[in-house]
């Protein structure tokens, strides 16, 4: 009689062993979907963040030439006017100078042509800003989504070893909150207070 139970348990016991295995073997696939998420959510952040910071370094540089310039043409200008006797060839040499010097500052102003004027250059780099901040946004979504789905994974396998179906019932709430979150970190729909 005791075998006949045993044979009547163990298709029963394979059958939920097999559905614990498929359903880890799906939190293992979120959890390498979420892992590459998180990572690129790190690269791009650390991406934008260099060219950002790159782009507001050239944006100083061309504004510190932008001023030299600005200087340079405003003393030759007061030069010119407290001095009126300058010969005529001379007064020609340093308006056509001065008036070079106006058009750099107007070009490092807002150069369309190659997109490396300061309004261009601020632009480029706020936008720049502005992904680095989604990016930063999103990794903490994944990271929480990592550890739900590692802690959903650990909770199935100790349920199959245990027998403990109350454990497959926290680990399938645990692993569809780091599901969400995961789904979060990719879409950004809601904004948690304590993440991002």
């Amino acid at each position: 009689m005791a075998i006949t139970e045993i044979t009547e348990a163990k298709p029963a016991e394979d059958h939920r062993s097999r559905w614990i295995g498929v359903y880890v073997g799906v939190l293992a696939t979120l959890l390498a979907i979420c892992t590459m998420g998180g990572g690129n959510a790190t690269k791009d952040a650390t991406r934008s963040n260099i060219e950002a910071t790159n782009t507001w370094a050239f944006f100083q540089s061309k504004n510190t030439r932008r001023t030299v310039l600005s200087v340079a043409a405003d003393d030759l200008d007061l030069m010119l006017k407290a001095t009126p006797g300058v010969p005529e060839d001379a007064r020609k040499a340093v308006e056509e100078k001065i008036k070079t010097y106006r058009a750099e500052i107007v070009r490092f102003t807002s150069d369309k042509e190659k997109n490396e004027g300061l309004d261009e250059l601020w632009v480029k780099a706020k936008e720049l800003e502005k992904e680095r901040d989604v990016a930063l946004r999103r990794d903490p979504y994944f990271d929480l989504a990592q550890a739900l789905l590692q802690i959903g994974i650990v909770l199935a396998s100790v349920a199959l070893i245990a027998s403990a179906d109350f454990l497959i019932y926290l680990s399938l709430m645990v692993g569809a909150l780091g599901s969400l979150l995961m789904l979060n970190g990719f879409t950004l729909l809601l904004k948690m207070p304590f993440l991002g």
